[in-house]
């Protein structure tokens, strides 16, 4: 059965980890993983849990705490594109509560949340606690970073009758909390095998205390290459978002202080190609489904080894290499924790901006609650939009909208030709995202 789930993920082979993983994880265990970000975790404890799922249970059996939406939606779209024929809920603050009790009437074999939602239905009682028996505390390092100890606390004392516990964290934890209720866990210590020997370290030094231009200009040099640029405090990413959009270089911005609906759509272009450079604070460091980035820019100097760790695990993941670059006024000096000495780049004076990139992303107003797929929507934009399969690109459904990736110089065609058009016999708002 594995081997038919690998197959709908498109995966040839597992990796050590998560065969160590689905070995360890059984009823009645603990089971502590620790491996870096994007690893594999996430298939490391849905195959096991799968294995476990009881097709007879009518209630909830398995529930996945996360400490973000983000990574909450991203591990309920693998499971679903395993085709396990078992129902998944997906619940987390922002998500209209209402939504959330009408799906619960009918209880998922697995739920997956954040955890100041779950606790919120818990207490709400619109979740019984009493069938779940496999818990799964999924980047649980970064959930009490977060300050959601009390949430999984309150959660904890509510499931009763666990049976199975998995905790996975991207660093090593020193003492693992009593509210948990893991003991005697078997520990899969991956978190050294890092493929940090696929990372170069560069750096770009400005003259003076001007950042910013040297900034600009790496941008430049490295053109559409798809890039993260990580600085500390939110207020840095507008200040150079503002830069940017005054030379017309195309980004994204991604931190707390924008709306969910900000963000998602942020992420959205980024994983699209619509965007090839994507500003954040540490909110991104970790969690995210963010493939394929070739480059990590430290703006500014992450204040923790371990954000320097996450940060970078965003880039030379799985069988890809990457590169992180510092930029560095004449002034700054390394921190303790960065011990490998950087290469120092000299980048042209002479900025080209990097050119448009090839995918713009549309806007389509309806999703899976009004029985749209991801078929649904290509079917529409090739039939009606006249476009050929290498001209669309990305396809995701939400709840209420969809975005799809067309190319840039077939968007105002598609758009015209689609204008009228309704999808399975509905009309619905089309549109470049903005």
């Amino acid at each position: 059965m594995i081997n038919t789930f690998l197959n709908r993920l498109g995966i040839d082979q597992l990796k050590p980890m998560q065969e160590a993983a689905i070995k360890a994880i059984k009823p009645s265990t603990d089971t502590i993983i620790l491996s870096p970000t994007g690893s594999g975790k996430t298939l490391a404890f849905l195959l096991p849990v799968l294995e476990m799922i009881d097709p007879g249970n009518p209630g909830v059996q398995a529930l996945i705490l996360t400490p973000s939406r983000e990574l909450a939606l991203q591990i309920e779209q693998v499971f679903k594109q395993m085709q396990s024929g078992f129902k998944v809920n997906t619940c987390y603050g922002g998500h209209p509560m209402k939504t959330e009790r009408n799906n619960l009437k009918e209880p998922p074999a697995l739920l997956i949340g954040t955890p100041g939602r779950i606790a919120d239905h818990f207490r709400r009682g619109t979740i019984d606690p009493d069938p779940i028996d496999i818990f799964i505390m999924d980047e649980f390092d970064k959930s009490l970073e977060l300050g959601f100890r009390n949430e999984m606390e309150f959660i904890t004392q509510c499931l009763g009758k666990i049976s199975t516990r998995v905790l996975t964290s991207a660093t090593n934890i020193t003492e693992i909390p009593d509210f948990t209720g893991i003991v005697k866990p078997v520990t899969l210590d991956f978190a050294e095998h890092s493929e940090s020997q696929k990372l170069a370290l560069c750096a770009v030094r400005a003259e003076g205390t001007d950042k910013l231009e040297a900034l600009f200009r790496l941008i430049c040099h490295l053109g559409n290459e798809a890039s993260l640029i990580f600085c500390n405090h939110r207020e840095t990413v507008e200040r150079i978002s503002g830069l940017l959009l005054a030379k017309e270089v195309m980004h994204g911005i991604y931190h707390g202080g924008l709306e969910q609906e900000d963000r998602e759509l942020a992420l959205i272009r980024f994983r699209n190609g619509t965007h090839h450079l994507l500003l954040t604070t540490d909110l991104a460091s970790r969690g995210l489904d963010i493939p394929e980035i070739k480059h990590v820019i430290h703006y500014q100097f992450p204040t923790t080894e371990t954000a320097w760790i996450h940060r970078n695990g965003r880039t030379a993941r799985m069988h890809a290499s990457g590169t992180a670059w510092l930029v560095m006024a004449e002034e700054d000096y390394l921190p303790g924790f960065i011990s490998e000495k950087p290469v120092f780049i000299e980048v042209p004076e002479d900025c080209v901006l990097p050119g448009l990139p090839e995918w713009e992303t549309v806007y389509i107003g309806a999703g899976k609650k009004d029985k749209i797929s991801k078929g649904d929507i290509a079917g529409f934009l090739m039939q009606k939009g006249m476009l050929a399969k290498d001209e669309l690109g990305k396809i995701e459904v939400l709840d209420y909208a969809s975005f799809a990736a067309v190319k840039r110089q077939k968007t105002d065609k598609v758009l015209r030709l689609v204008s009228n058009e309704q999808i399975k016999k509905k009309s619905v708002k089309i549109d470049v995202a903005r």
